[in-house]
């Protein structure tokens, strides 16, 4: 049942209350007292009635009561002075005197069962549906609904995804749902659903991304926090849930591209086709991805999401394909035209940011790009580890460390951690943390073996240890993938802080590298 009154929607099934399209946030108390009022809006209801509908009948004082009461008031826009919805009549109880329509809403998927399903979204599509409260206290439904609700608007962020508005989603809850009907009656491809449990003063969160066409799981995690502010808890797990999502997405995405046969592909297809190519740092794999970006810039001219890699991979070719001039200024223009194309999208800022600082050697204009793209998704994994990278080269060495660690928590099992291991080797380098920055230099070349410079960083560090025979083998490892390989080319493509700079080389020289 809905009510409606004054622009506000009451929902007793959803248990919402809303205004426009914005949700009025309300504690579980104060909405079953609203909802009781509204319902018997008829007569004027004793204080033992409120008690007994929203305590239970437990013994509350008149202070509890007239708080619940002042905290309705106040969020449909009344005070106590006024009085003109809720009104309160001395020594006899509380009515509510707004003028009120009532409709019924049928259930989800009940009169549409044998609906056809809807058509899939050209581009990847979930929903967030609401999180169980799996705890015996029903003041945590709120805390639950408030994280889904920032989950969603993380989500929407993300300008490649396409997102179910909440009160969409939220016809389901509490009901048993087969998440593949959820997925027909939605038209989405994925759902995420998860739990909330409180004991004592922390909270567990869990959570589960599922491939509504199939039902299988391709992430799941688990958050446990202390519950001191709970809403910034709120935004925290929220934040990494979002941050968790869109890496695991963007693989299922390109595995799914794979498995497409390649006819009649759209620009975001091609440009998940070039993804594995692009993201590899390897010039000869940039030449694979090249054409594929050049053919979707051809189909959407301003697509920020093409231009992005494509500078990434101009990058790849002038720093390890012979520092030809015509690929840095390729790298360059790509990167301003996923500015350009990509203002609300923070993977092509940050990558931009990146091509930017590394070629243009423009630091102070990646430097806000990276801004730019945290404000529009503090989470996003390439904005992280693209600006954990230039912080590295800029000797910023906390700050990069800081950032690294944020892009692996979020997505643990990303093939392109790579990235961020190379910023804390770096890092922990410049720190003299040689350990760390050994840890951080096997991680990386484990999950880019094939990447010169992961193994450049190794050599590096295995020669500061005094493990020369060791730092030899890695040095002849790194001529074998990039025979071009050496300390001044190497300097040209960076343009780094002399003091972050000159340790490496020294080190890398002592391996064996040339100069």
């Amino acid at each position: 049942m809905v009510f409606f009154f004054e622009g506000f929607r009451l929902d007793l099934d959803r248990r919402e209350l809303s205004r426009g399209n914005s949700l009025v946030r309300v504690e579980p108390r104060v909405f079953d007292l609203l909802a009781h009022l509204v319902r018997h809006r008829d007569r004027v209801v004793s204080r033992d009635d409120l008690i007994a509908a929203v305590w239970d009948g437990r013994i509350v004082s008149e202070s509890a009561l007239a708080t619940c009461i002042n905290a309705a008031r106040a969020a449909i826009g009344d005070n106590g002075d006024d009085q003109h919805l809720i009104k309160t009549l001395p020594r006899k109880g509380v009515r509510f005197v707004g003028k009120v329509q009532e409709a019924a809403v049928e259930k989800a998927g009940a009169a549409n069962a044998n609906s056809p399903p809807l058509a899939l979204p050209d581009r990847p599509s979930i929903a967030v549906l609401p999180f169980q409260n799996m705890s015996s206290d029903p003041e945590q439904e709120y805390f639950a609904d408030g994280m889904v609700e920032d989950i969603i608007a993380g989500l929407a962020r993300i300008r490649w995804l396409f997102v179910i508005a909440r009160n969409s989603s939220f016809v389901y809850k509490g009901r048993a749902v087969d998440l593949r009907q959820v997925g027909r009656e939605l038209g989405v491809r994925y759902v995420l659903q998860g739990g909330v449990r409180k004991a004592g003063d922390r909270v567990r969160v869990s959570t589960q991304l599922i491939d509504a066409e199939n039902g299988a799981h391709l992430w799941v995690d688990r958050f446990d926090r202390t519950l001191e502010d709970i809403f910034a808890l709120q935004d925290e797990i929220a934040m990494n849930v979002v941050g968790a999502i869109e890496p695991t997405l963007r693989t299922a995405e390109i595995e799914r591209v794979r498995r497409q046969r390649p006819h009649s592909l759209d620009a975001y297809d091609l440009v998940l086709r070039a993804s594995p190519f692009a993201y590899s740092h390897i010039a000869e794999e940039a030449s694979i991805a090249i054409p594929l970006l050049h053919k979707a810039l051809e189909l959407e001219p301003d697509y920020g999401a093409a231009h992005a890699p494509l500078a990434l991979c101009h990058h790849a070719r002038y720093s390890r394909g012979g520092l030809k001039p015509q690929d840095r200024d390729a790298a360059i223009h790509h990167a301003r035209a996923a500015v350009a194309g990509g203002a609300d999208d923070a993977s092509a800022l940050g990558i931009a940011g990146f091509v930017l600082s590394l070629d243009a050697h423009d630091h102070a204009t990646a430097l806000d790009l990276f801004d730019r793209a945290l404000k529009l998704s503090s989470s996003n994994f390439f904005a992280l580890s693209s600006s954990a990278l230039v912080y590295s080269w800029l000797g910023d060495a906390m700050i990069a460390i800081e950032r690294s660690q944020r892009a692996v928590r979020l997505s643990p099992f990303d093939p392109l951690n790579y990235l961020s291991m190379n910023a804390q080797a770096i890092s922990y380098f410049h720190l003299a943390e040689f350990d760390q920055a050994h840890a951080a230099a096997v991680r990386s070349v484990e999950l880019n073996p094939r990447f010169s410079v992961s193994r450049a960083f190794l050599a590096a560090v295995l020669a500061r240890l005094g493990r020369e025979t060791e730092a030899q083998a890695e040095a002849q490892r790194v001529l074998a993938l990039d025979p071009t390989f050496s300390v001044s080319r190497f300097g040209v493509t960076v343009g780094l802080k002399e003091a972050v700079f000159s340790p490496l080389a020294e080190a890398w020289r002592a391996a064996g590298l040339p100069q």
